[in-house]
């Protein structure tokens, strides 16, 4: 059995209660709640460690090995081979925006690049940028209005032989689709297309592999899991290595200092580290015998844990919002396919605009959003964008049944003064 109560008392926020009333936080794609271990090491750099890096005194000294020891919890978290290759920044999309910048010199006019209309617009605006400032053609990769997937056909139909570069997402931050990003990235390689994963709302669910999927880049946010306002981008060494880092001159051009130009937030990495030794924690309570495994190990059985936890709050939640009249639920609804879905579950209230069941809620303590939640593309391919787009319902594995059938019964209530 998952020990959600000992999970939750982990997390100070879930017991805060507004005029006696619990919150309940179901706004957790766009934000997780932290735990006591991210505070505990934010404070602690604070207290003890702060400083700027490179220095001989005993607090630059703890912040330079602090920072070496996120980057390799960071790459035992995402399955890479070395912290070297992991770079904090301030968030997804600054790192995005950086690389595009540093990748575009690759390209020339003409040259193909593919996004998709299942993205958040972190990894379409940038590359749409890229596009009009180097002459690049845009190929769009549609999803199915009845499958919510991608067609692996029509992506090897739109890959052409001046394809270059293709942003796909791993997992949906609307429609909570998981992508069979691995196949994909087969595909692409083949043709030797750079790819470029979004992995901001796998990361909080699943345990990412960074080199079994095969991709070039792998990017994703620590505050999507359980830690603080951090941006992390994964590359390839060889890529990274012949990239043109965008950085001021004095900064050290060895890896990954080179694409970490300027001061970082260290005490945000810090609670990075303490996100990740939380999820450690995790393990050694869904599986007590992981003491002695590697940390890469112990992350697997902590996030495998919680998937499984996920798929059955999200199966509670799913069932419930298609048994109410006039909900329609935008995404895999099938109780047998749960696997292919992370627990975000967008809808619509027949007679109803997003906001008004969006406020309903919050006026019970119960957090959703409301709109696009900038999947732009997304909203627009399901004809939803003129009504207001969609309430966004998150799960994660600090969350209870009994707080979805808290929200189930809001929900119903606001469909029946539709």
């Amino acid at each position: 059995m998952f020990p959600v109560d000992a999970v939750r008392e982990r997390f100070p926020a879930l017991s805060v209660s507004d005029d006696g009333v619990e919150r309940v936080y179901f706004d957790t794609p766009a934000g997780t709640q932290v735990p006591t271990d991210v505070i505990a090491r934010t404070t602690r750099y604070f207290e003890r460690q702060n400083a700027n890096s490179g220095g001989y005194f005993s607090t630059s000294v703890e912040t330079d090995e602090l920072l070496e020891s996120a980057h390799q919890a960071m790459a035992d978290l995402i399955g890479a081979p070395s912290g070297e290759q992991v770079v904090f920044g301030q968030n997804m999309t600054s790192l995005t925006f950086a690389v595009s910048r540093s990748l575009a010199h690759r390209f020339e006019p003409g040259d193909e690049i593919i996004l998709t209309r299942m993205d958040h617009d972190a990894n379409v605006a940038p590359w749409l940028l890229m596009a009009r400032d180097r002459g690049l053609n845009v190929r769009w990769l549609p999803f199915s209005r009845e499958t919510f997937r991608f067609d692996l056909a029509e992506l090897d139909r739109i890959t052409t032989n001046r394809t270059r570069f293709a942003a796909i997402n791993y997992a949906s931050n609307a429609l909570g689709t998981v992508n069979d990003v691995k196949s994909m990235c087969r595909v692409l390689a083949d043709r030797d297309v750079t790819t470029y994963i979004d992995g901001v709302q796998l990361v909080p669910h699943r345990l990412a592999d960074v080199v079994d999927l095969g991709c070039d880049f792998f990017v994703c946010s620590a505050y999507k899991f359980y830690g603080p306002h951090q941006g992390i981008l994964w590359g390839k060494r060889d890529v990274l290595d012949e990239l043109d880092p965008y950085k001021v001159r004095p900064a050290d051009n060895r890896l990954p200092h080179r694409f970490e130009t300027g001061t970082l937030s260290h005490e945000g990495i810090a609670g990075t580290l303490g996100a990740i030794e939380y999820l450690e924690w995790l393990a050694d309570e869904v599986t007590p015998s992981s003491g002695d495994a590697d940390r890469r190990t112990r992350l697997a059985a902590a996030m495998d844990a919680s998937d499984r936890y996920e798929q059955v709050l999200c199966r509670q939640l799913v069932d419930g919002l298609t048994a109410i009249k006039g909900v329609t639920v935008h995404g895999i609804t099938d109780p047998t396919e749960m696997h292919d879905r992370v627990p975000t579950v967008c809808i619509t209230v027949d007679g109803a605009h997003p906001d008004e069941v969006a406020r309903s809620l919050a006026a019970q303590n119960i957090f959703v959003w409301s709109g696009h939640y900038y999947a732009v593309e997304v909203v627009k391919h399901l004809g939803l964008d003129k009504a207001g787009g969609m309430v966004r319902i998150g799960l994660a594995h600090y969350h209870t049944a009994a707080e979805v059938d808290r929200c189930l019964e809001a929900v119903e209530a606001a469909a029946s003064q539709g």
